[in-house]
């Protein structure tokens, strides 16, 4: 390695050995600079990581020779990579977390994705079934390996399939995305992982950008198919600097295989929780009767924690996903793994905001039918990773825009109502604030439903009812009080389970001791759940939406 090195990012010449120090990360500009599969290896997998060769050919089924034969450009590019094929597999682990690996190389004809490395990447994939272990893929590829013509096209499919069949296996699998990522790569194994990793500043897509220029005569954003373009448009999950890349990997496989993770430093001392008793009430009589319009004044209160604060304050670890991996992030639902009391889990809520420019770019908490969709995806991904589901509602509604018209939200909102009432795993819902209409239920349709003493759950906004029976706005009160949106009401008709109690002066005033109060209750809801197998569980959720408005006796109906 030369003694100074130009980082094509900042343009400063920097010494060679901080850069490699530094992970091969520019310290000035924070470029990442491309590294070697083998490097790659090292960084990313404990020191006891197991090289997995398997026997595997080159071949040339083309016959294809441009300006060198393709037997002869294979042979340069083993010599100057010291690597048989583009791809570099392994076993091992990740801060203990075991994992099966394939690792792109660039450098090996542009990591392009030919017969060998397709059957590389798949025979990867049957070990990790086999041993019932996670995968892990790092990308860094043009795309399909034009010399093999039509068969290098087929690794496409073959390497998805080998994706999905790991995946009805209920097995994590996570892509690495490294720049760049193109063409087959890109539309197959790279993005079909449950959870997509990004380097900062690494460029995905399907074609590239001169292509595309070319095509529509038009100039591109200059962030076009990065990474920080992507996560804004709900194509990944995240972007993590080189240096966070091993504990991030390392607490999502944990919660993929529900792995014991080490336990947290312990933090500051804590005043005494109250005991479950004391914080979960299930009977109405033991509820003061209050006023309801005052109870939505409380639960509109800008100081109140939101998802985020109470995932963090809560949850032992979190790693927010993001996307509907088709057009956008809705900032409105938020979501990803954690874990709870040492429980892995898959946690989803609405997000408002303390201040006005938060509420503004999260849209006061009214999702878009993107997060609906996002929703969906980590509910699907808790069922098929076997993950109880957690969910935080606070909501005025959902977004009743043109584009969410356009785009689907009766839809959306429709297909997370029945996909919640059908999961195999225990889902718990907390009522956090407001809980407004479909746009609440289609996150809180679940085993066990919860609120807080001082949140609200009602089929319209108050102002909204009033403003359509009495044409009068300032009815609000006089609606909240019919409407009955209260919790001690809510627990007196059975919509709710039970109410948690928060603590004095409310959720707002010490978010710390309401976090507690809400981790203590729903660690004991989704305990309890997890004794019930999937029959029961199922048994009793739908027996749970079966009774509302039942008249008369009816013969039960159950489901397998």
């Amino acid at each position: 390695m030369s003694e100074w090195r130009m980082c094509p990012g900042c343009r400063h010449l920097v010494y060679g050995r901080k850069i490699e120090r530094n992970l091969e990360v520019c310290p000035e500009c924070e470029h990442h600079f491309p590294l070697s599969a083998s490097r790659r290896l090292e960084q990313l997998l404990d020191p006891d990581a197991e090289l997995l060769d398997f026997p595997v050919e080159t071949r040339d089924p083309l016959g294809f020779v441009d300006s060198l034969p393709y037997p002869d450009r294979i042979a340069r590019a083993r010599r100057r990579t010291g690597l048989t094929e583009a791809v570099l597999c392994a076993r091992g682990r990740i801060e203990g977390q075991p994992v099966a690996v394939a690792v792109m190389d660039f450098a090996f004809l542009g990591g392009s994705l030919g017969a060998a490395v397709g059957e590389m990447i798949t025979r990867t994939a049957e070990r990790a079934l086999h041993e019932h272990l996670p995968l892990l893929i790092v990308t860094a590829s043009g795309g399909a390996r034009m010399q093999e013509g039509p068969v290098s096209l087929m690794q496409m499919a073959k390497t998805s399939q080998v994706l999905g069949t790991l995946q009805q296996a209920g097995l994590m699998t996570v892509s690495l995305v490294t720049d760049p990522t193109f063409g087959g790569v890109a539309a197959s194994f790279a993005t079909l992982t449950d959870v997509i990793v990004c380097e900062p500043r690494a460029r995905l897509g399907f074609a590239g950008r001169r292509v595309i220029e070319q095509t529509i005569r038009e100039q591109l954003p200059a962030d076009f198919q990065t990474a920080e373009f992507l996560l804004e448009h709900g194509m990944v999950d995240m972007i993590r600097r080189r240096s966070e890349l091993r504990p991030t990997l390392a607490r999502i496989l944990s919660a993929g295989t529900r792995r014991p993770r080490p336990a947290a430093p312990a933090g500051p001392a804590q005043a005494p929780a109250a005991t479950p008793g004391e914080v979960l009430v299930e009977e109405a009589a033991r509820l003061p009767a209050r006023e309801p319009w005052e109870v939505v004044r409380q639960a509109r209160d800008l100081r109140r924690p939101t998802a985020l604060d109470y995932f963090h304050l809560v949850l032992d670890d979190f790693d927010e996903l993001r996307g509907d991996r088709i057009a956008a992030d809705c900032p409105a639902i938020v979501g990803g793994i954690g874990r709870l009391e040492g429980l892995p889990l898959v946690v989803i809520g609405h997000q408002k905001g303390h201040d006005a420019a938060e509420l503004s770019r999260r849209n006061f908490g009214m999702a878009s039918p993107s997060g609906y969709r996002k929703a969906a995806r980590l509910i699907r991904l808790a069922d098929r990773l076997g993950l109880p589901v957690l969910t935080l509602v606070d909501t005025p509604g959902a977004y009743p825009g043109k584009s969410a018209e356009e785009n689907g939200q009766a839809v959306a909102i429709a297909e997370n109502l029945r996909l919640l009432a059908g999961v195999s795993v225990p889902v718990v819902c907390v009522i956090t604030g407001e809980g407004g209409s479909g746009g609440a239920l289609a996150l809180a349709v679940a085993d066990r439903v919860l609120i807080l003493e001082n949140a609200v759950y009602s089929v319209i906004t108050p102002e909204g009812c009033a403003a359509i029976l009495w044409n009068d706005p300032a009815a609000a009160p006089r609606a909240a009080a019919a409407l009955r949106v209260d919790p001690r009401s809510l627990l007196e008709l059975g919509i709710v389970d039970g109410v948690i109690r928060e603590p004095e002066g409310g959720a707002a005033a010490d978010h710390l001791a309401a976090a507690e109060r809400l981790r203590m209750v729903c660690a004991g809801a989704l305990r309890a759940l997890a004794s019930l197998d999937e029959g029961e569980l199922l048994r009793r959720r739908y027996r749970r939406y079966r009774a509302f408005g039942g008249v008369g006796a009816q013969e039960e109906v159950l489901v397998s």
